[in-house]
């Protein structure tokens, strides 16, 4: 299974695809059951299409839906995993009763988690306690699931209990209620015990630096929501806070294990996932979603990090046509159906084959010519003469050439060769294979606006993008450097348009714009400020 991965589809489908028992941990924040308009949050047409699907028929339609999602998460999820849904009170009741209990067990119920979302929040006064709580539901698949106990520290005024100090450090005498024969020798040695003739219970040293904290309970009041002021904010409503996420996954996942988000949102999990040296899958009907969390990742990644791939609905021609030749092979052999060859010598040049055998040769190129069909029959022969007059006999394909295009040679040859000796060779196209389109392009203007007494330069820069999907939006680096690639300080910019200031040196700027299908391009502006501004 393929992870560290981002996928652009309707989660339902894509869970389908994935094996029972291989994921760890799986959390999700699912649309709530609010039927208002501010869900749709990206406003693209996945979001919208999802929001319509959800809401065709009122509560018992919405838990259907969640419903058998929740199911495919079950069966994926591994004997020792865990699911941590996170609802509101909407739906909180519907959903423990007739999901989660139905599904995974009222048994299996470890946690219902209250998350305190405000504090020191003042409302408006209206005829009923506000809420101020989200509900998040942790249940496991088995009595055997990964928990990590967490800690929070001691409040201040308990550590004035440690009034003693030693060599050490400080500490207070505690009593030992209860205690094994074993214990009591092993403090006694080392001079941490005392007990009095009069006392019921032994005493022993307890050291402040020995305290692991107070175990976390299922309040949680100490993590704040994002705010318009917090350094994570990345313009996403319901962006939930990195702290959260990394208390769920500390707690119940380890190193290397799988964290799966089928809702990625604003892609928190997927990010802090990463940063806890998780593996990950993140999965959204939105194109907007997947590529904001892409863009999250870039930003956070360092030498230490795993690549990631995404996976979208359609794919750019140029990315496809000039990438490494034996990655792409590979690839378009699995995308096929078949199995890809993994020697690059003594293949006689084929480059996988089909669950028959029956053999593939790639080309990544346009418009190839007759002189490849005849490379490809000599090799197929020699390959194994068996199987391919076999598949003569059968009528069948004696094999495949996949390539972005073929030229009218090569087209004459095969049907000659079909019509005239009965060999089928049959040409596929990449785009038969996955659906491929042209990225948009985009062009960057700019001009000064002003320079103040200190020599800084303010410069307006205004992006257009075109593109036959439509334009999605815009990201900006205002630092970018070409070793440490795109990390955006504007992730979502629907309109093109950005003032920044810069000061007397070298600057480059990259702006990066986003189609409806995902599909991307990057322009960098060069910058030379000194007392006056050259633009390149």
């Amino acid at each position: 299974m393929e992870v560290n991965k981002l996928i652009l589809g309707d989660n339902l489908e894509i869970l389908k695809t994935i094996d029972s028992d291989t994921i760890d941990l799986i959390y999700l924040d699912p649309p709530f059951f609010s039927n208002r308009n501010y869900e749709v949050i990206w406003g693209d047409a996945g979001e919208v299409r999802s929001f319509q699907d959800r809401w065709s028929g009122g509560i018992d339609h919405y838990i259907a839906w969640l419903k058998e999602r929740v199911e495919q998460m079950h069966r994926i999820l591994k004997p020792t995993g865990s699911i941590f849904l996170h609802c509101d009170w909407h739906a909180d009741a519907y959903i423990r009763v007739e999901i989660l209990d139905k599904v995974f067990g009222m048994n299996n119920l470890i946690s219902s988690i209250y998350w305190k979302r405000r504090t020191n929040t003042i409302k408006a006064i209206t005829k009923s306690f506000t809420y101020l709580t989200d509900t998040i539901y942790h249940y496991s698949k088995s009595k055997k699931y990964v928990f990590n106990i967490l800690y929070t520290e001691y409040p201040e005024e308990y550590y004035k209990r440690f009034k003693y100090q030693d060599e050490n450090g400080y500490y207070r005498w505690q009593v030992m209620a209860t205690y094994s024969q074993e214990r009591y020798d092993e403090l006694k040695r080392g001079g941490k015990l005392r007990h009095s003739e009069n006392a019921k219970f032994p005493e022993f040293k307890q050291y402040i630096h020995e305290l692991k904290g107070i175990p976390i309970d299922n309040i949680w009041t100490d993590i704040d929501m994002i705010n318009s002021q917090s350094l994570e904010r990345i313009g996403y409503p319901t962006q939930k806070p990195e702290a959260l996420l990394k208390r769920i996954i500390d707690s119940a996942s380890n190193e290397g294990d799988i964290v799966l988000d089928p809702f990625v949102g604003g892609g928190t999990t997927v990010a802090v996932a990463d940063k806890l040296n998780r593996k990950w899958i993140g999965i959204d009907q939105s194109v907007q979603a997947v590529k904001v969390t892409e863009l999250r990742l870039d930003k956070q990644r360092d030498l230490f990090s795993s690549p990631f791939t995404v996976q979208l609905h359609k794919y750019d021609y140029d990315t496809l046509r000039y990438k490494n030749a034996f990655e792409f092979e590979s690839w378009i052999v699995q995308q096929f159906g078949g199995t890809s060859n993994t020697k690059q010598r003594g293949d006689f040049g084929l480059d996988g084959k089909m669950p028959d055998n029956t053999p593939i040769q790639v080309k990544r190129s346009d418009n190839i010519g007759r002189n490849v069909i005849d490379n490809f029959l000599s090799a197929v022969k020699r390959a194994d003469k068996k199987l391919y007059d076999k598949n003569i006999e059968d009528k069948k394909p004696i094999g495949y050439i996949i390539a972005f295009s073929f030229g009218k040679g090569a087209i004459q040859e095969v049907a000659r060769l079909k019509n005239q000796e009965n060999i089928i060779i049959k040409l596929v196209a990449v785009e038969e294979i996955v659906p491929i389109a042209k990225k948009p392009t985009l062009t960057v203007e700019s001009k000064t606006v002003s320079r103040d007494e200190k020599g800084i330069w303010e410069i307006e820069f205004i992006a257009t993008g075109t593109s036959e999907a439509g334009i999605e939006f815009y990201s900006w680096d205002f630092n970018y450097d070409t070793e440490q690639g795109f990390k955006a300080n504007v992730m979502i910019d629907k309109i093109g348009k950005q003032t920044t200031k810069f000061k007397a040196g070298l600057h480059n700027v990259a702006v990066k714009v986003v189609d409806n299908d995902g599909l991307e391009s990057v322009e960098v502006i060069k910058l030379k400020v000194n007392g006056k501004v050259e633009i390149t």
